[in-house]
């Protein structure tokens, strides 16, 4: 999220109607996803933007940022595990991680799953997600309880500038590229992200769905590819956001095979507890369907 507070706009209350809510996004023209409501259990808007938390009646808790559903707890699961062990265990020993938003605690959760890593850094810049989701999300904000968990509430591009070759991996767990969160789609914060990068690091960005926004991903995918080493998109599926589907951009810096192969795989006693995650889903998380291969990487990929 960039310093920028959001202006006075959007009131998540105004979408729920007749005790369901409904999303109806600019990203996503001609389409809503529906939740049935049972209870509001929060609502304000912070110093960035509005905040919602609701109790739903077959997803569990509810988030939604500026009208935008970011996490239930029926299905975060899916989102959270391969948006951190794709990239860590296609690491061969990540030791410190960076987390750029992800302030629901999720990333965290599953990072903290890696006995190898040493240190895990969160930059939020927005302290209210952190505590509504400590009071109403307590399955993922339990993340910030590892005692190697540090969080800093700042700019996640001002903090990567002041440390510089300093992580083995980065994780940014934005929301879509409207308001706050529009610049962690642009080639400065990717930049940033490199210069931030130790060699033989991995990034792993939230790439948005492939059938609703190759438009986004595409030339943002060009551009990566004239900083970092290898570029590549992954996927995972996921009910409650938009076509039900939404990506990673995964980058390396100096590193020639890419991460569409783990090099690590997780202990027997980790696998049970993961609900999504494998080595083979891994694997298949990065065969795209034909147009979506065309559309990204171009006709000769």
């Amino acid at each position: 999220m960039s310093g920028t507070p959001a202006p006075v706009g959007l009131n998540g209350m105004d979408l729920i109607i007749d005790g369901w809510f409904h999303e109806r996004g600019e990203m996503w023209p001609g389409q809503a996803m529906s939740l049935k409501v049972e209870k509001v259990l929060d609502h304000h808007r912070s110093e960035f933007q509005d905040v919602l938390v609701f109790e739903s009646e077959k997803h569990g808790n509810v988030l939604v940022l500026d009208g935008v559903i970011q996490v239930t707890e029926r299905d975060e699961f899916s989102y959270q595990e391969m948006g951190a062990h794709l990239p860590l265990f296609a690491h061969p020993n990540p030791k410190r991680v960076l987390v750029i938003g992800g302030g629901d605690g999720g990333m965290l959760r599953e990072i903290a799953r890696h006995p190898g890593v040493e240190e895990i850094v969160e930059c939020e810049l927005d302290k209210d997600v952190i505590e509504v989701c400590k009071t109403h999300l307590p399955s993922l904000a339990k993340g910030y309880d590892d005692p190697r968990v540090t969080v800093k509430i700042m700019d996640g591009a001002k903090f990567m500038d002041e440390n510089q070759d300093a992580f083995d991996v980065i994780i940014t767990d934005s929301s879509d590229p409207i308001g706050p969160a529009s610049v962690l789609f642009e080639m400065p914060f990717y930049n940033a992200m490199y210069k931030s990068l130790r060699e033989g690091g991995i990034i792993c960005s939230q790439g948005e769905c492939m059938w609703l926004h190759v438009d986004v991903i595409q030339p943002l995918v060009n551009c990566v590819k004239e900083v970092f080493t290898t570029v590549e998109y992954a996927y995972t599926t996921i009910p409650t956001y938009p076509s039900g589907q939404i990506g990673f951009i995964i980058a390396t810096k100096g590193k020639a095979e890419g991460c569409s192969k783990p090099n690590r795989k997780p202990s027997d006693e980790i696998q049970k507890q993961l609900r999504y995650y494998t080595p083979e889903i891994h694997e298949a998380s990065f065969v795209l369907p034909a147009f979506a291969k065309r559309a990204i990487f171009g006709d000769s990929a």
